[in-house]
């Protein structure tokens, strides 16, 4: 169905199978920082039309690989598809980022919400990748994802962004069952979610845990990781007689890396906050590691990005098993140059580690 892989540098790091250098592709990738992407978001009309397009998703998702050699692709998509499924009301506020017309905060409010069916209630998605695994023929592997049931829920639950989570936080503490039934839904429609995807040809996933970090330890445990546990053991491990590795990332987790390391994902995104070395020392040789160049190195000037790539790369030291990465998104303000350079330093760098 879909052309032979001739790039697989990325597949076999998350794997921590043996590669001549260590692969590289960038969170956000296809994003504002690209003049490119912001002419295709122009002529989508929104941000909601360039998801739901799967001609323009796949425009921008292919955008980053003509301009970078980079060794994955992502498809262009957002978390917040499952609440935009349930018919939440979603809608993305320039400068205010996303509202929710219908949060949901109570029990009935929870019961209501409908199973669903990612081929029909997100079809728009699958057809996404199977027109960028067709378009990319055989390039790089692509990258399939989600938001974690945990993060997912704070954007339903706040009806949007939030710098305190008041709400979900009240529900956690005043009302955990209701939490956990809209935990349990979200973690239902993520696997469905992410089998479709991986169906439909995503060659390996991701679940991005981005508000685990604002739990504490023992909340992070019970409301966030056990839901990502849970999904990770119902994902398909192969398709198309080959591994699709799963990458979990909780930004602002690196205390927890040891039992998020158990949750049974193939590899462990890292943000810059963790050293790589203290990462792979509690992460222990179970998972991969993804990361952790602090995005806002990219201001600086190529040299200075090259210094700091090296650094990232001795900090994991000698062996497979890392996939180098921002320790999140790339910035919209960063000059696309300084990416590419970023790029060029890993490739150049990298090898000596793989000896």
């Amino acid at each position: 169905m879909f052309a032979p892989l001739q790039n697989d540098v990325f597949l076999k790091a998350l794997l921590r199978e043996p590669v001549p250098r260590t692969p590289v592709w960038m969170m956000r990738q296809a994003g504002r920082y690209l003049p490119e992407y912001r002419a295709t978001r122009a002529k989508a009309g929104s941000f909601l039309n360039l998801c739901m397009n799967p001609d323009y998703a796949c425009e921008v998702t292919l955008q980053p690989l003509e301009r970078y050699p980079l060794d994955a692709a992502i498809v262009f998509s957002d978390i917040l598809t499952i609440p935009h499924a349930f018919k939440l009301g979603l809608a993305f506020e320039t400068g205010e980022g996303p509202t929710l017309e219908r949060p949901v905060r109570s029990l009935a409010d929870v019961k209501r919400l409908a199973s669903l069916d990612p081929e029909q209630d997100l079809r728009y998605v699958m057809d996404a990748v199977r027109l960028i695994r067709r378009e990319l023929a055989g390039r790089v592997p692509l990258i399939g994802f989600a938001g974690s049931p945990w993060t997912v829920a704070t954007y339903m639950v706040e009806g949007g962004t939030s710098k305190t989570f008041a709400k979900i936080k009240g529900m956690l503490y005043s009302e955990p069952q209701t939490l956990h039934l809209l935990l349990r839904k979200l973690a239902a429609a993520t696997t469905d979610y992410l089998n479709a995807q991986i169906r439909a040809g995503a060659q390996a996933v991701m679940l991005f845990d981005t508000w685990g970090g604002v739990l504490t330890p023992s909340a992070y445990h019970e409301f966030s990781l056990a839901y990502m546990s849970e999904i990770i053991g119902q994902l398909l491990k192969e398709h198309d007689g080959r591994r699709v590795p799963s990458i979990v990332f909780t930004k602002g987790g690196g205390a927890w890396l040891t039992q998020t390391a158990a949750s049974g994902a193939d590899a462990l995104g890292v943000d810059w906050c963790t050293d790589l070395a203290r990462a792979r020392q509690l992460a222990g040789e179970l998972v991969g590691l993804q990361g952790n160049l602090d995005p806002s190195v990219l201001y600086a000037s190529p040299d200075v990005i090259r210094s700091e790539v090296g650094r990232v790369l001795a900090s994991y030291g000698h062996g497979s098993g890392h996939v180098f990465n921002l320790g999140h998104g790339i910035h919209p303000d960063v000059n696309p140059e300084h990416a590419g350079a970023m790029i060029e330093a890993v490739h150049a760098l990298s090898p000596q580690y793989h000896r």
